[in-house]
């Protein structure tokens, strides 16, 4: 599996595990809905900036959302 699809699914996993919808998520964490809907289906890959966004959008550390990815 990609590591892109490794991150969406985990990411959703967290997303899902605080009882976030995609639009909560993405008003927390300043980016679109749309942009979460493709990081969670590994249809874009996230670069730092974004990872470290959504991590603090989901109240995490950004190492606990890429907990195993790679």
């Amino acid at each position: 599996m990609r590591p892109a699809d490794q991150f969406g699914e985990r990411l959703r996993k967290v997303r899902t595990e605080r009882r976030l919808t995609q639009e909560q998520l993405a008003e927390a964490s300043g980016l679109h809905r749309t942009e979460i809907s493709l990081l969670e289906r590994g249809k874009r890959t996230p670069i730092l900036d974004t990872i470290v966004a959504v991590a603090k959008g989901l109240g995490v550390s950004p190492s606990e959302l890429l907990g195993g990815v790679g």
